[in-house]
């Protein structure tokens, strides 16, 4: 499997963005697919997962509510829209998956990974 995420860029405090994860050769032996970030200096924290299987999405403490995770079978793609940034979610922003493990494990354990897209919340 490969990824690719993409949509980053400057975003103002309180606006919102939309981030794209391409996964060529996704198969549904891979049980979720989910994003995490690592700011500058910080330890990469895992956001939000979703279930092949059942779209189940699971999300962290400190994204619920203004982050959602979606899904494109068709197209291969998951998405992470963004509300509400604060200057807190700068980071760099990846896409991860695992065939051995589902959204029930922590998504920094998820060994594919695809290059990052780095967002800027920033007045």
């Amino acid at each position: 499997v490969q990824l690719q995420a993409s949509g980053g860029g400057l975003v103002q405090p309180g606006g919102s963005l939309r981030l794209s994860c391409a996964a060529s050769g996704l198969t549904p032996d891979y049980p979720g697919i989910g994003w995490f970030r690592q700011a500058p200096g910080k330890a990469p924290e895992w956001l939000t997962c979703i279930s092949t299987t059942d779209e189940t999405p699971h999300y962290s403490d400190s994204v619920k509510g203004r982050f959602t995770i979606s899904r494109d079978a068709d197209k291969n793609t998951v998405y992470l829209q963004m509300n509400s940034l604060k200057p807190e979610d700068t980071a760099v922003y990846y896409c991860a998956t695992d065939r051995q493990y589902s959204c029930w494990v922590n998504v920094l354990s998820f060994r594919s990974r695809g290059q990052g897209t780095l967002v800027t919340v920033s007045s």
